[in-house]
């Protein structure tokens, strides 16, 4: 399923319109000069690190192999300002940066950790890096998507910088729409329409697998939040009592349940492995959509039928005349995550390997090597070299902008250990009835609001 790179969890799940959705908490208290600084900054030297100094990076060796492209970004700022950077491997980030930190030995740059809102006290904010001059001449907060530092925002602090987009929507295959000549729907009124078209060719609307019922809860909600505005989001996110009885949420959970009965999903979802229900969606072509995080190209590549042409598409609406939010907006994430340790011997030159990572030139390395949408605006050729699922998501995360929605089971899924997967198994089988899936979804919401045992985070609107 999900890639081994970190979802943002907590105040970084939670970004919107006009910029992040943050936990309360205090704003940046400031910070010295960064340690590691030489005499004087520069367009050229913006955080004044010692050239020649040594840089010491710890990067998780993940599912994008992040390790390969600092390595690459080190050679950029080895060559603008002679830094010497080291670059560990790590495969059990908590644990080493744990050990490192209780022995006074923080790096100065590493992968984030999975405690980040626990301790982002001890991280260094990075908003002189948003303000920076990139390598390309251009301001990183000109040059980068708006999500980069609307999910790295935590408490009120930018400490966290991703290097790329986890992106969670709907794909189809462009050809065999074409071929077919059938047209992506924005509505589901369009989209139940598009489903007798398809079971009239002995196809369905969508798949599902055992393990990633819960996608599908994602699209529902976001077609909820598209409709009704964020205060939907934020009910949820805040585990408010009757969230989940939002008639915006009844109402996309209704449509659902229509294509269910109607039986537009492939039969047997809760008793198939999920990358086995994937492919009969991205190799026998049995299902027309699946929904699904942006990593589902690199993850299906060996059982993706030739000529596939995978598409991202967003979720449909229910009524665009009243609908809070463009369709365009998309959920969406920081992945590939990165921090620089206050405590650390070269602030400055951890600050600095940041700046040349997102550089066009290693932005475009990365999203080239990977397939993976880049924070860096502008780095993908319209032909995504080839990956119509790159180029695609690449448009939907420029077209969303400010209007991105947050990643909208983050809160449930690993802020609070809520787990809907039984819900879901059962809903898309139709075993659940719409009141019943509320009733029981609330109740899980209920639950983890009663419990003192476990610490909650305010959800707020900057």
């Amino acid at each position: 399923m999900h890639k081994s790179t970190l979802r943002i969890t907590a105040c970084a799940a939670a970004f919107g319109l006009a910029a992040a959705l943050t936990a309360c908490g205090s704003d940046s208290d400031g910070e010295a000069q960064p340690t590691g600084a030489g005499n004087g900054a520069s367009a050229d030297n913006p955080f004044n690190v010692e050239p020649g100094s040594s840089v010491d990076a710890l990067i998780l060796a993940g599912g994008y192999d992040t390790p390969v492209f600092v390595e690459y970004a080190a050679e950029l700022a080895k060559d603008r300002l002679g830094l010497n950077t080291t670059v560990s491997i790590t495969t059990d980030r908590q644990t080493d940066l744990q050990t490192r930190l209780a022995a006074g030995e923080a790096p100065d740059l590493s992968s984030a950790p999975d405690t980040v809102l626990q301790m982002a006290d001890e991280m260094s904010t990075l908003d002189d890096v948003w303000d920076s001059v990139g390598y390309d001449g251009v301001k990183l907060s000109e040059a980068l998507l708006p999500i980069a530092k609307q999910s790295g925002t935590y408490a009120g602090k930018f400490v966290v910088m991703p290097i790329t987009i986890n992106q969670y929507t709907l794909y189809y295959s462009a050809s065999l729409f074409r071929d077919n000549g059938w047209t992506p729907p924005t509505t589901w009124d369009e989209m139940m329409e598009l489903g007798e078209a398809a079971k009239a060719k002995g196809k369905y609307l969508f798949t599902f697998g055992k393990e990633a019922a819960v996608y599908w809860e994602w699209m529902a909600l976001d077609c909820a939040v598209k409709q009704g505005g964020m205060d939907v989001y934020l009910n949820l996110a805040n585990l408010k009592p009757g969230a989940y009885s939002d008639p915006n949420i009844k109402a996309c959970f209704t449509e659902m349940k229509k294509s269910v009965d109607k039986g537009y999903w492939v039969p047997g979802g809760a008793g198939t492995q999920y990358t086995q229900a994937q492919a009969t969606w991205s190799n026998d072509q049995d299902a027309l959509f699946y929904f699904t995080g942006s990593w589902i190209e690199n993850e299906m590549k060996d059982l993706t039928a030739e000529g596939f042409e995978m598409t991202a598409w967003p979720a449909p609406f229910l009524d665009p005349a009243t609908a809070k939010l463009p369709f365009d907006a998309v959920q969406q994430t920081g992945g590939e995550i990165l921090i620089v340790w206050k405590s650390a011997k070269n602030v400055a030159g951890g600050k600095e390997l940041l700046r040349a990572l997102l550089s066009k030139d290693a932005a475009t390395y990365f999203a080239k090597t990977t397939l993976s949408p880049s924070v860096v605006k502008g780095v993908v050729p319209a032909d995504g070299w080839g990956s119509t699922a790159l180029a695609s998501a690449t448009q939907l995360a420029e077209k969303a902008g400010d209007n991105a929605l947050p990643f909208l089971m983050d809160w449930a899924n690993i802020s609070y250990g809520i787990n809907t997967l039984t819900q879901w198994n059962s809903f898309l089988s139709g075993d659940l009835s719409v009141d019943e899936l509320i009733a029981q979804l609330q109740k899980l919401s209920d639950d983890v609001a009663n419990d003192p045992s476990i610490e909650k985070t305010e959800y707020t609107l900057p």
